[in-house]
């Protein structure tokens, strides 16, 4: 069932690639995709919008915008090759009035959004220059804002003030809460062959997507393969203590049971030192309980994932390879 990593880098071999729909958001997101885009270029990422935090925050607040880092993000990680325009794309400026910590990839998406009258069309004119093996399509076009109900009944507006508050979430929900997705989304899902959810937060960039009326749903009817790949560790604020079974009950309590057939969990060591930095920022390792995940009728794939660097993120080759074998499998 291994994948020739040769054969996986040429076009022709990438043309008759899978037909993969990777969903979420964050840096998770793009650690996949560029595992994923060296093996097929029938890849759709269909990215969060909730963001209002950073260089996104500030100009989804002053232009009404769709919050671009995301995209940007899943933009920058399909390119074809790395270049002097993905680093471009990446820049982030350090100081002046009005520019200092906003991301000039941003600017861009965004100059290009008025110019050409909206962010789909902004989206296929940067997929053209960086020369983008598959496709970006932001989760709705409507503006949309990321609410949490907290287990003491309060509720908190706002991705980033969910983020910074300690109390535990009791469900995350939509405002509005009909907002419509694409189109091309659902047809995606609905033709694909594997959908992926995560790895990513999973309150503020997986289940923000799954609620996007229709989203869910079409999920759940498509023949494809669904693979929730679970996070390395938890997050302070949002998955304190949670296990992989504590993430995927957490999906199904947001959208109903039952759908996600394999988990990719890590089984690698994380190394001590690294272990002691992420201790300090009150995040540890997520626990694979796996009598819970055999009890929720799931199939559980154990890799060695880590990626050898200074944070506890998956390899993007590894990942990439471990769920196109599933795929085949299939």
């Amino acid at each position: 069932m291994g994948i020739d990593k040769g054969l996986a880098l040429d076009d022709t071999v990438r043309a008759r690639g899978p037909r993969v729909v990777a969903i979420g958001g964050g840096t998770g997101l793009s650690v996949l995709l560029r595992g994923l885009k060296n093996y097929t270029s029938n890849l759709t990422a269909v990215v969060t919008v909730t963001d209002d935090g950073g260089s996104s925050g500030r100009l989804r607040g002053e232009l009404g915008v769709l919050p671009p880092g995301d995209i940007r993000n899943c933009l920058v990680a399909l390119a074809e090759t790395e270049t002097l325009m993905d680093r471009v794309f990446d820049h982030r400026f350090k100081a002046g009035r009005g520019l200092k910590d906003h991301n000039l990839g941003n600017l861009l998406l965004v100059a290009l959004a008025e110019i050409t009258g909206d962010i789909i069309s902004a989206i296929k004119e940067v997929s053209r220059v960086l020369a983008v093996r598959g496709r970006v399509l932001p989760s709705t076009l409507q503006e949309v804002v990321l609410a949490a109900e907290m287990c003491d009944g309060s509720i908190i507006t706002g991705e980033t003030s969910i983020r910074s508050v300690r109390e535990s979430i009791k469900r995350v929900f939509l405002i509005p809460e009909d907002c419509q997705p694409l189109a091309e989304t659902l047809e995606a899902i609905s033709r694909a062959d594997v959908v992926v959810l995560g790895p990513g937060s999973l309150y503020t960039s997986i289940v923000p997507n799954l609620l996007v009326e229709g989203v869910a749903e079409v999920i759940r009817k498509t023949a494809a393969t669904k693979i929730y790949v679970a996070n390395i560790m938890t997050e302070q604020g949002e998955t304190d203590n949670y296990t992989v079974g504590d993430h995927l009950a957490a999906i199904y309590e947001h959208v109903g049971e039952g759908f996600i057939d394999y988990v990719i969990v890590n089984d690698e060591a994380i190394p001590c030192e690294l272990l002691h930095r992420y201790h300090q920022e009150e995040a540890f390792p997520v626990v694979a309980d796996y009598e819970q995940l055999a009890a929720m009728s799931v199939k559980v794939i154990r890799e060695n994932l880590l990626s050898h660097s200074n944070v506890a993120w998956h390899d993007p080759d590894k990942l990439a390879r471990t769920v196109l074998k599933v795929v085949r499998s299939k």
